[in-house]
């Protein structure tokens, strides 16, 4: 993909050191389950678990990988606290360590790609560590949040919530092959209604009619490598994926940032949508509003907030 997502690199840098912990970035070299495309494993189990752990799946964006990932967000430090577990997924792309976002098998459920692999680790992590179905989140920048959108709409059966920084909408970079670069995505130029973006996400899992994730998005106006135009498409898509109004339920200015706005829409705070104004593709990450919104700072009681239904896993 394209190499200016280089740039993605200096946020995560600047995010600050992790706290020292005797728990540590462990690779996984076992079989794990089905991984067409040898996505690498990595995995940060704190060294005090909750009881059943939540667990948040981290993807890097391009030209990173899963060190840096770890080593340039708090999500570790924070897993140390509240005792849930952290996969960071390393892409096999070696070209630019991009995600498979575009081929067929990676938008379908359990048909290959990278995010087979990934769900693979998510269902190994779950066993292992007798992990609770019901809190699997993940969260990711740029090419991480373009696999967060997809692992969200084709494994609706295995994710709660997604929160997608400077994304693109699920389907958007759809082509033929593992790394495909969409220009025409990447500029806006692609746009469709809500009811085809919502088609595309559908046929991500076949025959699906069960309860879908809960999904949060950020996007800088001024987005130089994804394109603003792309957070319009993405709300189009997810309002009607869930069937909410085009109306947000509310509007929130300057949160949780000075001059970005928040928009909610549909009950339960199922979807929520954040413009950042002025703010360029390195958006600066929000692990605290993440944290909230996904419920990982719940150690006790019920944690899983949102409304009726949960993942077919519950069932």
């Amino acid at each position: 993909m394209h190499s200016v997502l280089k740039s993605v690199l200096t946020w995560a840098l600047a995010a600050g050191p992790i706290l020292a912990d005797a728990a540590s970035l462990q690779k996984v070299t076992s079989n794990f389950g089905p991984n067409p495309r040898n996505v690498g494993f990595y995995i940060y189990v704190p060294d005090k678990l909750a009881a059943n752990p939540p667990i948040l799946v981290n993807p890097h964006w391009c030209h990173g990988d899963a060190q840096a990932c770890y080593a340039g967000s708090q999500y570790s430090r924070l897993a140390s606290q509240y005792g849930f577990i952290v996969i960071y997924p390393d892409s096999p792309n070696a070209a630019d360590k991009c995600w498979d976002v575009s081929s067929n098998a990676t938008l379908t459920h359990d048909a290959g790609g990278d995010s087979l692999g990934i769900a693979s680790m998510v269902r190994w992590t779950l066993d292992k560590y007798k992990g609770d179905p019901k809190r699997v989140f993940v969260t990711g920048i740029s090419s991480g949040a373009m696999m967060t959108s997809v692992l969200v709409g084709a494994y609706p059966d295995l994710f709660a919530a997604g929160s997608a920084f400077s994304g693109v909408p699920y389907g958007c970079f759809s082509g033929n092959g593992y790394g495909v670069w969409s220009d025409a995505c990447a500029t806006g130029k692609v746009k469709k209604t809500g009811a085809e973006w919502a088609s595309m996400v559908k046929a991500g899992y076949p025959g699906y009619a069960g309860w879908r994730p809960k999904m949060q998005i950020f996007h800088g106006t001024v987005d130089e490598v994804l394109n603003y135009a792309n957070f319009e498409e993405e709300v189009k898509e997810w309002i009607s994926v869930f069937g909410f109004s085009e109306t947000p339920t509310s509007t929130t200015p300057n949160t949780p940032v000075n001059g970005w706005t928040k928009y909610v829409y549909g009950a339960n705070d199922w979807f929520q949508a954040f413009s950042a104004a002025g703010v360029p593709h390195n958006i600066q990450n929000q692990e605290a509003t993440v944290m909230q919104w996904f419920g990982l700072t719940c150690t006790e009681g019920d944690c899983f907030q949102w409304g009726q239904g949960g993942p077919t896993v519950q069932q």
